[in-house]
Formats: C-alpha cells, sequence, structure tokens
C-alpha cells in the first residue's frame, strides 16, 4: 500500500477529481461526436430536438425529396420519353348548302364525305358538276329526302348520320341490286354495298311502240347478264350507251339523261360515266336482282 501511495500523496484529493473530470470529458468526446473526413473537425452526431411543427422530422425521413432534384428528375425523364402525336390536319367543314356551279373547299368537303359513303364521285376537285349531282340525288334517294341535287340543310345533317343500306344477297362475286322504290342500283360484292349509283326506271306511263300501245314496267326478279353491246346502240325506243341485257329487251345502260325519278321505258339507266366504271366488271352470268322496297 506504501507503493502506490507514493506518487499520489502530494496531489490529494482534488487532484484525484480533476483528473476524473478529464477523462469523463474524453469519452463524451468519443461517443457523442465525429469527426469530420473533409476537415477533420468534430461533428455532432447527436440528433436536434424536434421542433414543435415538425419540420426537421420531415427532412430527416426524407419528405421533402418527393418534391426535390430527384423526384423532378423523374418526372422530366417520363415526359422526355413519352411521345405526343402530332395534331391532325384540320378538315375543312362541309358548307351550309351546296349546287351545281358551286365550287371551293366546302364542296371538296362535301365530295370526299359522299366518296367514303360509296356514293359516285368522279375527282374531288371542289367542283360541284353533273357527277356531284347525281351524288348527292343518289344520297338523298337512300335517305328518303328530297331528290332535288341540292346539298341543303336536310342533306347536310343526313350526311352526318347516313342511312346505311344493306344488300339483299350475299356472296363473294359482285353482283347488281336495283331498288327501284329508291330508284338507286346497289355494286355488291363480299356481301357489302360498294356503290350506290343514281338511277332511272319505268315511268309506269303509256307509251306507243311499232303501232301498239304499251304500259312502261321493269321487270322484278332475280336475273342474270346475258349479252352485251359495247358503244351506243340505236334500240326502237332510244339510244342505249352500252347496255348489258338481264331480261330479254331490258338492260342497264348509260344515258345522257338520269333524272331522279320513273322515266325510262322499261330498262334501268344510270350516268355515262357509271356505265363506264361497271361496263367491263359485267361479265356474262353476273346476277341482277331487281326489287321494290
Amino acid at each position: 500500500m506504501t507503493g502506490w501511495r507514493g506518487p499520489w500523496k502530494h496531489v490529494g484529493l482534488l487532484g484525484v477529481v480533476i483528473a476524473l473530470a478529464v477523462g469523463l470529458a474524453a469519452c463524451g468526446t468519443a461517443s457523442g461526436k465525429s469527426v469530420d473526413a473533409r476537415s477533420g473537425s468534430a461533428a455532432a452526431t447527436t440528433a436536434p430536438a424536434a421542433s414543435s411543427n415538425g419540420s426537421h422530422a420531415k427532412s430527416m425521413t426524407g419528405d421533402t425529396g418527393s418534391s426535390g432534384s430527384s423526384g423532378s428528375s423523374g418526372s422530366s425523364k417520363a415526359t422526355a420519353g413519352s411521345q405526343v402525336a402530332p395534331p391532325r390536319p384540320r378538315q375543312p367543314k362541309l358548307p351550309a348548302k351546296a349546287r351545281i356551279g358551286d365550287h371551293g373547299k366546302g364542296v371538296a368537303a362535301l365530295q370526299r364525305r359522299l366518296a367514303a359513303l360509296g356514293y359516285e364521285v368522279t375527282k374531288v376537285d371542289g367542283q360541284f358538276g353533273p357527277s356531284t349531282l347525281h351524288a348527292v340525288t343518289a344520297f338523298q334517294k337512300a335517305n328518303r329526302l328530297d331528290r332535288d341535287g341540292v346539298a341543303g340543310p336536310k342533306t347536310m345533317k343526313a350526311l352526318a348520320h347516313p342511312r346505311r343500306p344493306h344488300p339483299r344477297l350475299g356472296g363473294r362475286a359482285l353482283h347488281l341490286e336495283a331498288d327501284l322504290t329508291l330508284q338507286v342500283v346497289y355494286v355488291v360484292r363480299n356481301g357489302k354495298i360498294q356503290q350506290i349509283l343514281d338511277a332511272s326506271s319505268a315511268s309506269g306511263r303509256s307509251y306507243v311502240s311499232q303501232g301498239e300501245v304499251r304500259i312502261a314496267h321493269t321487270p322484278e326478279g332475280s336475273f342474270s347478264i346475258g349479252r352485251k353491246i359495247n358503244g351506243w346502240h340505236r334500240s326502237p325506243l332510244g339510244l342505249l350507251y352500252r347496255p348489258a341485257y338481264f331480261d330479254g329487251p331490258y338492260a342497264l345502260h348509260g344515258a345522257p339523261s338520269v333524272p331522279p325519278f320513273p322515266a325510262s321505258h322499261g330498262c334501268i339507266r344510270i350516268t355515262t360515266t357509271a356505265m363506264d366504271g361497271l361496263y367491263s366488271k359485267l361479265v356474262p352470268g353476273t346476277r341482277v336482282l331487281v326489287y321494290r322496297s
């Protein structure tokens, strides 16, 4: 015991207390602070007390990260990665009214609409000529409107929500259907109406031919194309353009005049332009269905 007390005998109790205090201070520095590797200074790691509004707690839990730079970066990447479709070009609107002799973008829009619905428009040129007149008339017939050939308010409204006729016969082969009530001819293939043509059938009136009084009549039923004549043909009742006969003297043929009402002696008239487009397709045996709706 004497040996141990030797070095400390002059220090006394006060020295022991001071030494203990210094040791405790050194332990607190090691446990409560860390050394900053960049500056070499001691940085406190003890979390400060949370404030009353909890803002510091949010920063510690990473809530600010949802609206920080990393979140913005992710949003930017998503926007950059998505492809925005280019705006579609605006199509000219249908005019309020159009009639023979009119021209312009509105007429062209009318022609495109009629062509899309299957009515014969030879060319989308913005000119309201005879072809467009017959297309409008055929549309009015199929939609049971006044057949004046003028695309007025009722016709324009019907163009937005048109009546879509359906063929009576199916099958893959091309065939024709003539609706005598509506005065139109349907060109049908694969069970769908491809074209709707303006037409005019028998007037039902009396006429004189070769000294006999007859009644203009178009036969109804199922027929097939027999002989054809390529060109103008003069019959006892007038000129026929590229006639395709389907029942004896009765033929589908082109004519210079196709009024919006029944006017023939018995044949079915369509325009010469329509007959040019149809003639080569009407091979012998092509079926022709004639009926009233």
